[in-house]
């Protein structure tokens, strides 16, 4: 930590990116960390590839994420938050490559260790300790910002506190945040309680796509680029949906099949991303690995080209190792 400490300290113009498809650990690490260096009179661009999900928009500083960054070249430094892999920020990760020196700084337990600076612990319950830790290393005051970027991304990540890697930490830090300023009530408002006519048209044609394994022990759901159409909704309307097919009685594997927007076919089949969830029992970082993909334990996915009666095929084969 303390390389990483003395580098930004001499560090002016700085590039913070979180992966494409961005939840609430994403967005809440890039923001307090972004608002943490700006602190020590840093210039910094925060960037995301995709649309933000539109329950994350409360969240102060949010408007300054851009997908629009033109050249790289006059950035002496870039942070990657919340990425296994440089690629997980999208099509722009060839050019913010060049950068001189990347900061990887993640919680995930496929990171490959890119960059020439890693801040790594899978033991955290949210990439967004870990930039809680790094900002209290540094001496820089939590301001109110901060505080709700950094509650965010933890209440996210844990469940709302109650997923597996819920920690003392994290409610010692959401604690801390919640003094500097941090409402809860109104994070789980936007967060969790608020939700457009448009996703509930979509969670009902999701419900309909449900299957469920013979043995009981995996669900499936499939979204298309049809349903996102007829439903009005945007692959950023999707996050948390999963935990839906998760809840089934019995289940302890929760598979989302996403398709992808087409772009120029050169192969049979669809892009899919593929979204894991596990109840704890099943390994879901080791199943996406195996197909190039990573995440957690409990979290994980992957992308793949197939035919859709294909990929559920695949998908349905899990089943008998559970």
């Amino acid at each position: 930590m303390q390389k990483i400490i003395n580098h930004l300290k001499k560090s002016n113009n700085i590039f913070l990116a979180s992966h494409k498809h961005p939840d609430g650990d994403a967005i809440g690490s890039l923001i307090g960390m972004g608002l943490a260096l700006e602190q020590l009179k840093c210039k910094i661009t925060l960037y995301n590839e995709s649309p933000l999900p539109a329950v994350y928009q409360f969240l102060p500083s949010i408007h300054r994420i851009t997908k629009d960054v033109e050249d790289v070249s006059r950035y002496d430094s870039a942070i990657i938050l919340d990425c296994s892999d440089l690629n997980r920020i999208g099509s722009f990760s060839e050019y913010v490559s060049k950068i001189p020196v990347i900061i990887n700084i993640d919680h995930h337990t496929s990171n490959t260790r890119f960059g020439q600076l890693q801040l790594i612990d899978p033991v955290a319950c949210s990439t967004a300790e870990i930039v809680y830790r790094l900002i209290r290393e540094m001496n820089i005051p939590i301001n109110i910002g901060i505080a709700y970027a950094l509650y965010t991304g933890i209440m996210a990540d844990t469940g709302s506190f109650r997923f597996s890697n819920t920690t003392p930490a994290a409610f010692e830090i959401s604690h801390e945040m919640v003094k500097h300023g941090a409402d809860p009530h109104k994070v789980a408002h936007y967060v969790y309680e608020t939700i457009s006519l448009n996703r509930i048209k979509l969670l009902n044609m999701l419900f309909d796509t449900i299957e469920i394994s013979e043995n009981g022990k995996l669900s499936i759901m499939t979204l298309t680029q049809n349903m996102l159409a007829a439903s009005g909704t945007l692959v950023e309307d999707v996050n948390g949906l999963i935990n839906y097919a998760k809840r089934i009685e019995n289940v302890k594997l929760a598979i989302l099949l996403y398709e992808r927007k087409a772009n120029i076919k050169r192969k049979p089949g669809s892009e899919f991303h593929v979204s894991i969830r596990s109840d704890g029992t099943v390994n879901a970082a080791a199943i996406a690995m195996s197909y190039g993909g990573g995440g957690h334990h409990n979290a994980a996915g992957f992308d793949i080209r197939a035919t859709l009666p294909d990929l559920k095929e695949l998908v349905f084969e899990f089943s008998k190792k559970l």
